[in-house]
């Protein structure tokens, strides 16, 4: 199948009906912070599922991919159900909820998903390979209404009213090759696969040795995270001048899967994590004044019954570095 005929069977118009995938999908490798090896196999699911991990190993045990499952978010976005723990989904949700799939089944027979390339791609090639079904239930969006921020120190994160679902990422880290980076854009299932899905993940040289001896990236190695020394980088080259500003804005999408809708609205990340991309996801859920449930992914939110879009609420968001 040529690129591009795959590229349109992965993509489903982000429309009226929710879908599922057409043919299962399986991968395998290490997890990057528990050093188990897991094998993954996404499988199709019917209307109103939504994204669902079973733990195979656990008599399909079923974790929802929602916010009240939320568990450890420190170095990676984690879930748990009555004890059961899985670790590090925010990749592969990314791919999942960038690429239009409303319902799916994913088996696991580890505690983590695997890391594979650090990246959200190979799970991209396993959803162009699965293909998408329209299912005969209308697609439902959670439209927000009110905006909510979320401040510690100098992070901050914050979700606005909009007509579609937009990411603003900015992080600042003191490095040569990174320093100040933006990613903003509409999130589509194209916009993802071209510009975000191919970042990986990265660390300091200086941090693996306090990591480790906080039980992390036992799985980690060169081959599925980019390993950043005092002056460059270990093991280049990099995908993108910026892929560091990419893959957190990857992150950030990941995180906001757990929503368990598609979003209508900007999110913005002002060197935001997990901890913080998670406490927006449970606050938003939280109070039920700040958003609603539509059908209709074109109604105007600049009709009178609905707010405004608020005016941009972060000047201070810097250029991206070349």
């Amino acid at each position: 199948m040529a690129k591009q005929e795959r590229l349109q069977a992965c993509y489903p118009e982000m429309g009226m009906f929710q879908t599922t995938i057409i043919r299962e999908a399986a991968t395998e490798g290490i997890g990057l912070h528990t050093g188990v090896y897991g094998h993954l196999r996404l499988r199709p699911a019917p209307a109103d599922t939504g994204v669902v991990f079973r733990r195979v190993d656990l008599d399909n045990f079923a974790i929802q991919a929602q916010g009240q499952n939320v568990a450890r978010v420190s170095y990676a976005t984690s879930l748990m159900k009555q004890g059961v723990l899985l670790s590090t989904t925010e990749h592969l949700l990314a791919a999942i909820y960038s690429c239009g799939i409303d319902n799916v089944y994913i088996d696991i027979d580890s505690i983590e998903i695997p890391i594979l390339d650090g990246s959200a791609e190979p799970f991209m090639q396993m959803l162009e390979s699965c293909g998408t079904r329209r299912l005969r239930r209308k697609r439902r969006y959670l439209k927000v209404l009110k905006a909510l921020e979320i401040t510690e120190g100098g992070r901050r994160v914050g979700i606005y009213p909009a007509a579609e679902f937009r990411v603003r990422c900015y992080v600042d880290f003191s490095h040569a090759l990174v320093g100040q980076q933006e990613v903003e854009m509409v999130v589509s299932p194209e916009t993802f696969r071209h510009l975000l899905s191919r970042a990986r993940t990265f660390c300091f040289e200086r941090d693996i040795a306090p990591l480790r001896g906080m039980g992390l990236i036992r799985g980690g190695s060169l081959e599925n995270a980019i390993v950043l020394t005092d002056d460059g980088v270990m093991n280049g080259p990099l995908r993108f001048p910026d892929e560091f500003g990419r893959h957190k804005a990857l992150d950030l999408i990941g995180d906001l899967a757990l929503v368990g809708l598609p979003l209508l609205a900007r999110v913005e990340a002002y060197k935001a994590g997990h901890s913080l991309h998670t406490q927006l996801v449970s606050r938003l859920l939280a109070d039920p004044s700040l958003w609603t449930i539509t059908t209709r992914p074109e109604e105007d939110l600049s009709q009178p019954d609905t707010p405004s879009a608020l005016a941009d609420p972060s000047p201070y968001l810097a250029p991206a570095a070349d």
